[in-house]
Order: C-alpha cells, then structure tokens, then sequence
C-alpha cells in the first residue's frame, strides 16, 4: 500500500506551488518586465526567467516589436477649402519601456489620439494639390512630429504612410473638368508655337529665294512636278511672278 501523505504537508506543497507560480516569470526575445516593489518602479528585467517576490513585486510586459497601427479614416478640410477624406498607417516600437509603462497610462491608445490629430494638422496647412503631389514629404513632415511627441513616452516612430485621400464625387468632376482644360490649354500652346516656328521656316525659306531668281523657277519646276504626279482631274498652274510683272510692263506701255 501507498504511503499516506499527511494533509499538512499536502497543503504546504499546493501553497509552495502556488508561490512558484506567482514567483516566476518567462520573459521572450522580444518582451521586457517592468518590476514595479512595493508600487515602486524598481527596473526592467528580461529576456528569459524571471523571478519576482510574490505580493511584494509586480511586473508588467511591453512588447518591444514594430507595432503597425491603423489610423482611422480622418475628415481633413484642406487650405484651399476642400473637405477630403485620409487615412494612414503609422510603425512605431517602443525603446524605452520604463517611460512606456510610467509617463502614460496606455501608450498604444495615446499614440493612436496623436498620430490621428497630427494628420489633421498637417494636411489641413496644405491644399489639395500638395496633397496629391507631395505625399512622400507629407508622411515625412507627420513622421518627425510624432516622433518628437513620443519621444517623452520612450516611444520610437520610425514610419508613416497616407493610404488613401478619397475625394466627394463633385469634387472629382470638378478636377476632371480642370485636367481637361489644362491638356486643351497646352494642346493650343504647342499648335501656337508650331505655326511660330512654321512662319519662321517660311520666312527664311523667302528670304533665301528672294536673294537667287533662279530659286524660284527651280521650285516652280518643283511644283509643276508634283502637280503633275498627283492623279486629280484639276491641274493647276501657277502664274510666275516675273511673267506677271513682264505683262503689268506691256500693259503700261
């Protein structure tokens, strides 16, 4: 038969037990504890095993991994009046985990309040235009902010990226409408500048004609050449000037 085990030590086993349980502590790679005696801050401990003094010390994890946080889409009315919609995704980790447990109550909601009225700040000094063009510089203007901010939380923000700027539908047309008035404007800019420089060619061209008169009966020749390898019913032949000055000179006479 099995040897009976007094109650006493039982009960002094399952309390020894429970210590145990409440004493030790298994911190991973990337966890760090914040032991706290007595409510006194009294270091950070880990990697690996910890091992605390029940009902005298507490501690607390913090997760030392980039954490990716979700910035709910944000109302944001721009310098130049228009009311567009934006939101964005912020990386931040945090490096200092005694400031992250002691200086805010929950670092993680108080990053994500910041990062959404930043965004609004910083959008809301800029015009739509800028907005679409320069968001790289943007994320970069909202990313040092932040990171300054945080920096008394031990908290590190290494990125920040816009997602989405949705605009309403009457602003898109509206933009639409102004994209095609630009393309005509530039369509008309390059037609002006061709009939520029076509006149140029043609002034230069009559100018090197005038000075040789037999330049211009080669490119009559010219002509009545291509006039006469064109398949049409109507030929057309050019008066020269010359002869027309010649018969001006008899008509007088």
């Amino acid at each position: 038969m099995l040897p009976v085990i007094p109650m006493t030590i039982l009960y002094i086993a399952i309390i020894i037990i429970a210590l145990l349980a409440l004493a030790i502590r298994i911190l991973r790679e990337y966890q760090r504890g914040v032991v706290f005696t007595l409510g006194r801050f009294s270091g950070v401990k880990g990697p690996g095993l910890i091992i605390l003094i029940p009902f005298i010390q507490q501690m607390v994890r913090v997760d030392l991994r980039t954490i990716v946080l979700d910035v709910p889409t944000q109302d944001v009315i721009s310098h130049d009046n228009v009311s567009v919609h934006v939101n964005a995704v912020v990386y931040f980790r945090v490096i200092d985990p005694e400031k992250a447990i002691i200086q805010v109550e929950n670092y993680h909601d108080a990053t994500s309040q910041l990062a959404q009225t930043t965004l609004r700040s910083v959008l809301g000094g800029h015009e739509l235009d800028e907005m679409l063009a320069e968001r790289e510089r943007l994320n970069t203007d909202i990313q040092e902010i932040l990171d300054k901010q945080t920096d008394a939380w031990g908290i590190k923000i290494s990125n920040v990226e816009i997602k989405h700027i949705d605009l309403d539908e009457s602003m898109v047309r509206a933009i639409a409408k102004q994209a095609e008035a630009e393309r005509e404007r530039r369509a008309k800019v390059i037609n002006a500048k061709g009939e520029l420089e076509a006149s140029e060619n043609l002034l230069e061209a009559a100018n090197m004609l005038g000075k040789n008169p037999l330049g211009i009966q080669l490119r009559y020749l010219q002509t009545m050449n291509d006039i006469a390898g064109d398949r049409t019913n109507t030929v057309i032949f050019p008066f020269p000037t010359d002869l027309q000055q010649f018969v001006k000179g008899l008509v007088k006479e």
